[in-house]
């Protein structure tokens, strides 16, 4: 483990953050400090890149093209895990 500064991300508080980030939501500040966070850690980097490709990936799914029961399980797990968060 290694001293961080005051300001600096820690490596949970970054992957808080990282959909706000891909989304481009983050406040300039916060992107800053997210973004230097990436220069030195290269599993976070590694993080942020596999988010960025699992992204791409499923933006080709197509609802249409999910069966009704995938797309009820899905419904189910996502409000599960957002009950879990409140």
């Amino acid at each position: 483990m290694t001293a961080r500064m005051p300001d600096e991300l820690a490596c949970r508080e970054m992957v808080q953050l990282v959909t706000d980030y891909l989304e481009g939501a983050l406040p300039l500040k916060d992107r800053t400090r997210f973004e230097q966070h990436l220069v030195f850690c290269k599993a976070c980097a590694g993080y942020v890149r596999q988010m960025r490709e699992v992204l791409r990936a499923a933006g080709r799914i197509e609802a249409a093209s999910l069966a009704p029961e995938v797309q009820r399980d899905l419904v189910l797990a996502f409000r599960a895990w957002k009950g879990s968060k409140a």
